[in-house]
């Protein structure tokens, strides 16, 4: 097999390996979890159990984070007519990352009939990578506004994460979690950790300089014969 040609395969195994690794990416890990919400309301406390689900799907540098209610919490005395409710949300963070992040949603696009569970509708909002690891979204604190009032509902059972991402800091800088690391050459610069949708980004980038490297060395080659029979 000639020059060319072996590096022009070595290049191609090369972008199959990539491949490979790209299918074998880790991917998001999420549970429904029932949160037992204890509810302060004008009319006195209440509380209920609900299925909580959170999804995270990549939006540009971050992430857009979407919160589920599989059933309706709290409730009202009187009917709750259409746009007269709005709720939101907090979502703790836990993991490589801390603090809360804020989910809102649309007002009810139906009326709500008195002394029946108020079904929630999704909440969302944009997570930024702030360290880079494995980051836990936990349901947090509930806030229902209507009719002027203000419902708050917090979860009395200490529910564990709905969905854990690996993600990825801006530009690639943060601790992961457990505070482990890699150097090279004793420099003692961290190799850059991606999340799964970095992963690509970064796995084509270096399947692109792989094919680039290919070329120029074909071509290099090439040359190099055609110099030499000369």
């Amino acid at each position: 097999m000639s020059y060319p040609k072996r590096t022009a395969a070595l290049a191609s195994a090369a972008a199959l390996a990539g491949a490979a690794v790209l299918l074998a990416a880790p991917a998001a890990h999420a549970d429904v979890v029932d949160v037992n919400y204890h509810c302060k309301t004008p009319i006195g406390d209440k509380s209920a159990v609900s299925p909580i689900d959170i999804k995270g799907v990549r939006s540009g540098s971050g992430y857009r984070i979407t919160m589920s209610w599989q059933k309706g919490v709290s409730s009202s005395p009187v009917e709750l007519g259409k746009g007269a409710m709005s709720p939101s949300a907090t979502i703790r963070l836990g993991g490589a990352d801390s603090g809360t992040l804020a989910v809102s949603g649309p007002p009810n696009s139906a009326a709500i009939p008195a002394n029946t569970p108020i079904k929630i509708s999704d909440l969302s909002g944009t997570y930024t990578p702030k360290k880079t690891g494995k980051v836990t979204f936990t349901a947090a604190t509930l806030t229902i506004k209507a009719l002027g009032t203000t419902t708050t509902c917090t979860p009395a059972n200490n529910p564990k994460p709905s969905l854990t991402l690996d993600v990825t800091a801006a530009g690639g800088s943060g601790s992961s979690t457990g505070g482990s690391s890699s150097s090279a050459g004793g420099s003692g610069a961290q190799l850059p950790q991606t999340g799964p949708a970095d992963s690509t980004v970064a796995l084509g980038t270096l399947g692109g300089t792989v094919l680039l490297a290919g070329a120029a060395g074909a071509l290099w080659l090439t040359r190099r014969n055609q110099a030499v029979r000369r």
